[in-house]
């Protein structure tokens, strides 16, 4: 099989599920997109019908060498009007009603007779047999281009690919043949376009790693999660007591394509009456007039407001602009809303997203993984964390883990995952360092104390259960955000139905992170005295955090979302808030019909 083979085999899906928009693309295709098609139609799909892009090093180092010629058009006069003069026009858009084709030319050169495109690429051309060669898919680009200039009535003989890396130069003869390929490859592409799915991702391609889109992409993961579950369908039907003694046959190595972490980091702000400006690509924080502090733009992944922080209506329009959600918390953490820019083009995942929530078996079979991967997760929480845990506790949340796996109604689902969450908490304290709980408090908040007996919340009444309530909020404002980031409405679950103001997708997905993240970070901020007792303050029946307290407890939160962890179906390691993103995006691949389940992330 070739590097870039594809897979014949289509993902299952469930029965009468498969509802799709019918796709109507533009009328006319731009060459460029052709270029993409031809390198990997996954890659067009994503880019021309969905409107997905996202920039790589690549991609930025290719926009700066194409700014000569994109700096604006040039005349460009008519074929009949030529005259026998030389030509030298730059950055000329003509297209070609008759193949529905379009094309932004970077250069074209003519004699006053016949005329040539000539194209910009980064990088260098193919070396075949000590010949230069162009790519194939510039080779394709540059006839589209020649068959569109053929169309306004030029004679266009031949293209040039400028390859700006190496300064060279590699000439296209363009016949009939090359033109009869060009032609048969718009068709292709605008098939591929009003397909009902995806074209299917490359296999182990090296194209893969230096592409920008392939976190969205995810080709080796898709690929590894198909292979597994066809696997697991060529097994099923044979009595397990024949493997006994067999060796599961090893999974093909899944490559590491995506960054272990986001080099971008939130911004929390959460000090009372501070103002947010900008001034060029500078975040400014004020007190009144005098500035606090001063942030680079491109260095922000979120901002986060807490109570009474005032944002200029410049810097609104520029977060909006840049991408970059602004997260509204009450004082008391209570996550609001988002300010967002237009970046939710993906109407069509957010359709299929719909359809499949209507679909009863859909809906429980998605809800039954996350509850029982979330108590799976609760388990080892307190098998890792406990002083002692008990073996009856443990026992009890195996069991209801695997009841989740089997029933047949949500209610029946939600008294299971309750039934967990007394188990969980009632053991909670365990895993609290009892020097803690009885500590030195500070500030003369003497009545405070981690002593946690029962979860508790809306508002929370002691200490531990306003940090686990936070800690929530702020996760769920995570995911909240990818949501969006990916195209999904964030307020249309599987699991928890939906309510008025309630993000319920991203309260599905944060369902097996609760133990790891937001519990986890709670344990870890109050065993090392990142938060004291004193750290709180009573507003009437609840307790909340002091500005102090919230500060050392976002530091403790990004601490753990900066957390490298193995993923135990791809064995690479990446942060958590990387994580987040993965499974938002192979529930995407599920919701697809890509791949056949959709694998919560339950650790090791």
């Amino acid at each position: 099989m070739s590097a870039d083979a594809q897979r014949v085999r289509p993902a299952r899906v469930d029965e009468g599920l498969v509802h799709h928009l019918k796709l109507k693309p533009p009328d006319l295709l731009p060459a460029r997109m052709l270029n993409e098609f031809v390198y990997c139609p996954r890659l067009f799909f994503y880019e021309w019908v969905e409107g997905v892009f996202e920039n790589s090093v690549d991609t930025l180092d290719g926009q700066a060498k194409h700014s000569r010629v994109d700096s604006g058009p040039s005349e460009m006069p008519p074929a009949e009007d030529m005259n026998g003069e030389a030509i030298h026009s730059r950055s000329v858009t003509l297209s070609s009603e008759r193949v529905g084709l379009t094309a932004k030319l970077d250069l074209i050169e003519g004699d006053g007779k016949s005329v040539r495109p000539v194209d910009y690429k980064r990088g260098k051309p193919r070396e075949v047999d000590s010949e230069l060669t162009p790519w194939p898919s510039d080779r394709i680009q540059v006839a589209a281009q020649a068959l569109v200039l053929r169309d306004n009535g030029y004679t266009c003989d031949e293209g040039i690919l400028y390859y700006t890396s190496t300064k060279q130069r590699v000439r296209i003869v363009i016949d009939d043949a090359l033109i009869t390929e060009t032609e048969e490859f718009i068709a292709q592409a605008r098939k591929a376009a009003v397909s009902e799915q995806i074209p299917e991702p490359l296999v182990d391609s090296p194209k893969c790693p230096r592409c920008s889109l392939v976190g969205i992409c995810l080709p080796d993961e898709t690929n590894a999660l198909r292979a597994r579950a066809l696997r697991f369908e060529e097994r099923r039907p044979i009595q397990i007591s024949l493997f006994d003694n067999e060796e599961e046959p090893a999974d093909a190595e899944v490559r590491q394509l995506v960054a272990a972490r986001d080099d971008l980091r939130p911004l929390y702000l959460n000090s009372q009456g501070f103002r947010v400006g900008k001034s060029g690509e500078v975040i400014q924080v004020k007190d009144g007039d005098t500035l606090k502090q001063e942030i680079r733009l491109g260095e922000v992944s979120q901002i986060n407001l807490f109570g009474n922080v005032q944002l200029s209506t410049q810097a609104v329009q520029s977060f909006c602009a840049a991408e970059l959600p602004v997260c509204y918390f009450s004082q008391g953490g209570w996550f609001y809303g988002i300010t967002n820019g237009l970046n939710a083009r993906n109407v069509f995942l957010r359709h299929r997203q719909f359809v499949s929530a209507g679909h009863e078996s859909t809906a429980l079979r998605l809800s039954r993984k996350l509850v029982a991967g979330k108590i799976r997760n609760q388990r080892t929480l307190l098998q890792r964390n406990h002083i002692e845990p008990p073996q009856t506790a443990l026992r009890q949340m195996k069991i209801l883990a695997e009841k989740a796996e089997t029933v047949f109604e949500l209610e029946s689902l939600l008294g299971i995952e309750g039934s967990a969450a007394r188990v969980y908490f009632s053991e909670f304290a365990g895993m609290l360092k009892s020097e803690n709980i009885d500590n030195a408090h500070r500030g003369g908040a003497a009545e405070f104390s981690f002593d946690f007996t029962q979860r508790n919340r809306r508002p929370p009444r002691d200490p531990v259960n306003a940090l686990l309530s936070l800690a929530y909020s702020i996760l769920v404002k995570d995911l909240t955000i990818t949501c969006y980031a990916l195209g999904f409405d964030p307020y249309w679950g599987f699991y928890h139905q939906p309510r008025f103001g309630r993000p319920a997708l991203a309260l599905d997905l944060m369902e097996p992170f609760r133990p790891l993240i937001a519990d986890s970070v709670v344990l870890t901020a109050i065993n090392t005295g990142m938060v004291t007792p004193g750290d709180f303050i009573r507003s009437g029946p609840s307790v909340a955090l002091k500005a102090t307290g919230r500060k050392s407890f976002f530091r403790a939160f990004e601490l753990r979302m900066d957390t490298l962890v193995t993923h135990p179906m791809f064995d690479y390691r990446v942060s958590y808030r990387r994580l987040l993103e993965i499974q938002a995006r192979l529930l995407a691949r599920f919701l697809n019909g890509e791949i056949d389940d959709y694998p919560v992330f339950v650790t090791r």
